[in-house]
């Protein structure tokens, strides 16, 4: 699966194409992060469970060899071998589970290095793709009203900084007025 993601990346980073391709690419390499977000959130489910079966297959293992050892004990050698061979069985699935659990681990980390890659490189892809002529036309404009005076609103901090002042202080009188209320209400009982 992330060979095909991968190959969608490639292609997209190494075309030399029109921006109508572009952003088609641009899609696909959106398309494929999606799926490889996907396929971390399984990985990660899968090593969820796998721990968790660890968890009970060593559980069952120390059951077998206490129910063993207690046998032996009492001298019960019937349930000596009975707890023996299920100890053997168990231990050999923890070993099983052990190896699946710990490919799983290395099969995410390679995902999720996978997927930062993949992330950074449509990073790269977008912020370097050619602007469209709307999108050149949008900049000039943004230049000419600058330039006569204008402020950009994803670049006026006084704004925003204002902005905030007056939102703080909006907060602090709605605290104000909710105090008053509640003293009033507990002068009344």
């Amino acid at each position: 699966m992330f060979e095909r993601l991968r190959n969608a990346l490639r292609a997209a980073l190494d075309a030399a194409t029109p921006p109508g391709n572009l952003r088609e690419l641009a899609r696909q390499m959106r398309e494929a992060v999606v799926d490889a977000k996907v396929s971390v959130q399984e990985t990660r489910a899968a090593v969820t469970r796998a721990a968790g079966e660890l968890a009970v297959e060593r559980q069952r293992l120390a059951d077998a060899e206490r129910r063993g050892r207690l046998a032996g004990e009492i001298q019960d050698r019937e349930t000596v071998a009975v707890a023996e061979r299920f100890a053997a069985k168990h231990r050999a699935r923890v070993a099983v589970l052990e190896r699946k659990l710990t490919a799983l681990q290395e099969e995410l980390g390679l995902y999720e290095r996978e997927l930062v890659d993949m992330q950074a490189q449509l990073g790269r892809a977008e912020r370097d793709r050619p602007l469209t002529e709307a999108e050149r036309s949008a900049e000039r404009a943004w230049r000419d009203l600058q330039q006569a005076g204008g402020v950009r609103p994803d670049t006026d901090l006084q704004g925003d900084l204002l902005q905030s002042d007056l939102d703080r202080t909006a907060r602090e009188a709605a605290a104000d007025r909710q105090l008053r209320e509640l003293k009033k209400k507990m002068k009344k009982d």
